[in-house]
């Protein structure tokens, strides 16, 4: 069984205004609610659950949050239970502020594999926006000092589509980025998620997205400055050079079973039971064996889950996978995809074209509606 495990680290040193994720200020947390009593509730979880999951995880990763305030021998403790496969990858999502030259060994020492730098962008007016801790100058010399460590892998996050973000903005952003040959980077556009700072400003008018038209054009720029330079886009938003795609998000596009350990974090078991560990601090550290929800997905809802995430790939969706749920997709809609040029049928596989990724959402939800328990051949079928 391929399988990989998740691992949410809630701390955060403030909360950055347009994140919608559990996270928890260390500082101000009761003195009960120390890195070791959190370690020590995810060993609990695993040891409750673990045996739903057979052999090593092919992947791990701590994400969050920020899981590079965990310090290194909590982080080796859990990993330690989890025994990773040989040759497993092991993420850890970093901010640069934690980054200096003996954490970075710490983390190597460790296991980590693959780390992911959280800079988002390096101009001084939209790190204003988004509130990020460290300085241009800091992201920066993390970036270079990554980048000469020697892991495995590693990637940097930007974000895109920031109030008062320019196409020159985005374009240095990228030159920093490339300066250093980044074998793999993830591009987010900016969202308003709702309960967030930034989401009731944008509602009070205090910040102003960027329009539909201008949002496409900083996401093309983007895609055509990444492939310029040898990064292949593999997902809606991720770019990667030969052999650096994150393995461990490929169960998520490939819906396979991981396990989601830690606050408020999501996981898929074997059978396709979806988890949901709790979401409350308190809650979790006294009782992290109890899920906060545990559901077995409908035919439906799975079918639904293999359009969503399967088709967010290069790829794309095997239809015979879809098939052994019972379902298929109606013809006429498959077809208008593919006239629209936004989709192609393959040999036994319906996946979006470069064209159709930036409309990922719009194509999934029509594909949603037009499933159907009746197989139909033709949508299941590459054309002669």
């Amino acid at each position: 069984m391929i399988w990989g495990a998740y691992v949410h680290i809630p701390w955060c040193r403030i909360r950055c205004p347009y994140c919608a994720f559990a996270v928890e200020d260390l500082r101000s947390a009761p003195a009960t609610t120390t890195p070791a009593a959190y370690t020590d509730a995810v060993l609990a979880q695993w040891e409750a659950h673990g045996e739903a999951f057979v052999g090593p995880p092919s992947s791990v990763a701590f994400g969050g949050g920020t899981p590079s305030l965990h310090p290194p021998e909590e982080l080796s403790r859990v990993l330690a239970a989890l025994d990773p496969a040989p040759g497993a990858e092991v993420t850890l999502e970093a901010n640069p502020e934690d980054l200096d030259r003996d954490r970075i060994a710490a983390l190597q020492d460790l296991g980590v594999t693959r780390l992911s730098l959280g800079v988002q962008t390096f101009q001084r007016h939209t790190a204003r926006v988004l509130a990020r801790v460290h300085t241009v100058e800091a992201a920066q010399a993390a970036l270079r000092g990554v980048a000469h460590a020697g892991f495995e892998s590693w990637s940097v996050d930007l974000i895109f589509g920031i109030p008062g973000q320019t196409r020159e903005d985005l374009e240095r952003d990228l030159d920093v980025v490339l300066s250093e040959d980044v074998p793999h980077l993830s591009l987010y556009g900016l969202s308003e998620e709702e309960g967030t700072p930034y989401a009731r400003g944008v509602t009070l008018g205090r910040f102003q997205p960027p329009g539909s038209d201008t949002w496409r054009a900083l996401y093309d720029l983007a895609r055509h400055r990444l492939a310029e330079a040898g990064l292949d886009q593999y997902e809606v938003s991720n770019f990667a050079r030969p052999g650096h795609r994150s393995r461990h998000n490929e169960h998520y596009w490939r819906v396979r079973p991981w396990a989601g350990l830690g606050l408020a974090a999501h996981g898929r078991l074997p059978d396709g039971t979806g988890t949901v560990s709790r979401s409350e601090l308190p809650r979790y550290l006294a009782q992290p064996h109890t899920w906060e929800s545990c559901t077995p997905p409908s035919a439906r809802a799975l079918a639904e889950e293999l359009l969503l995430c399967c088709l967010r790939h290069v790829d794309g969706l095997d239809l015979a996978r879809l098939s052994a749920l019972g379902w298929s997709l109606e013809r006429r809609a498959v077809e208008a995809l593919v006239g629209r040029g936004w989709a192609r049928l393959g040999p036994g596989t319906l996946c979006l074209t470069p064209a159709g990724l930036p409309v990922a959402d719009t194509a999934t939800a029509s594909l949603a509606l037009a499933l159907q328990t009746t197989p139909e051949e033709p949508a299941g079928k590459s054309p002669p």
